[in-house]
């Protein structure tokens, strides 16, 4: 199941490398969000035995991503974003893991750029303070272990983690119907780790397997940064936070954290902003 956005090439590969590398008997569904760019004619000319919903307005990621899961049945879901590439046995081998272990309700493969550098995201903890500081300030990522780079989780090679990418989740369909489907409260980003943090509450195992792999462009089906998406992904930050870990800190450490997610907002629309600038500047030129 794939929600498309404007990303009609990254989407034609990604639907190339399924038709060669998925198990027989797959059936998959593109959702697209008013793309209005061909992306719809491109799947149904060029893939005709792939389901299409195109719907009439973008409504975001997760609700895009539910309409596909209720379009199906079978006991495994799919959710993969149109700037990934399936590798050979890459659904056979995290299926096998699934079938092996009934208590995993996610799992995720090793993730790698187009360049073949690993893509951290691949494995997530859930953010601590310090965690985020470490990843956000971008001394954790350049951290191989400890408390400041803590949400990558670089501890695990492979096995249970908190969060796996959610531009590639495979999931159990009976342990959706338990937990719920994606939170539509989220139009975009944090979607993927509030659905991880729901499965964990509810005794499901999440799981990273690295021996299966897959392409991940990165920001390749969101397109270059806009301010929508911005204000979107700080928006997903905090009702994160405000759903699953206000309650358990003080009012002080609250109203940092509020001021340090509107802050990153502030300074994140600024370097947007001076972007578009230059980019028109040079455009002019």
């Amino acid at each position: 199941m794939i929600v498309s956005y404007r990303c009609r090439d990254h989407l034609r590969h990604c639907l190339a490398a399924l038709k060669t590398h998925a198990p027989d008997g797959t059936r998959i569904w593109v959702v697209d969000n008013d793309s209005r760019d061909g992306t719809v004619e491109m799947v149904r000319g060029e893939f005709p035995a792939i389901d299409v919903v195109a719907n009439d307005e973008n409504v975001g990621f997760a609700s895009a991503t539910n309409i596909g899961i209720a379009a199906g049945s079978a006991p495994y879901v799919l959710a993969l974003n149109p700037d990934t590439e399936v590798h050979a046995r890459t659904l056979e081998r995290l299926l096998g893991v699934m079938d092996a272990h009934p208590e995993i309700g996610i799992a995720g493969p090793r993730l790698l750029r187009p360049d073949g550098s690993f893509d951290h995201a691949s494995r997530r903890s859930f953010p601590t303070l310090l965690g985020a500081l470490g990843h956000f300030s971008g001394i954790g990522r350049r951290r191989e272990c400890g408390r400041l780079a803590q949400y990558r989780a670089p501890h695990v090679a492979r096995g249970q983690v908190d969060a796996v990418n959610g531009a590639f989740m495979l999931i159990r369909r009976t342990a959706l119907e338990e937990v719920g489907l994606f939170d539509e409260g989220y139009w975009m980003y944090m979607e993927d780790l509030d659905l991880c943090f729901r499965f964990k509450q509810a005794g499901w195992v999440t799981w990273y397997e690295p021996t299966a792999v897959a392409m991940h462009v990165k920001g390749g089906s969101a397109g270059k940064r806009s301010p929508k998406l911005v204000l979107a992904f700080h928006r997903g930050m905090w009702r994160f936070y405000r759903t699953h870990i206000r309650s358990q800190r003080s009012t002080p450490v609250n109203a940092a954290v509020a001021l340090g997610v509107f802050l990153r907002l502030g300074v994140s629309l600024v370097r947007v902003g001076a972007s578009r600038l230059g980019l028109s500047r040079r455009t002019l030129a």
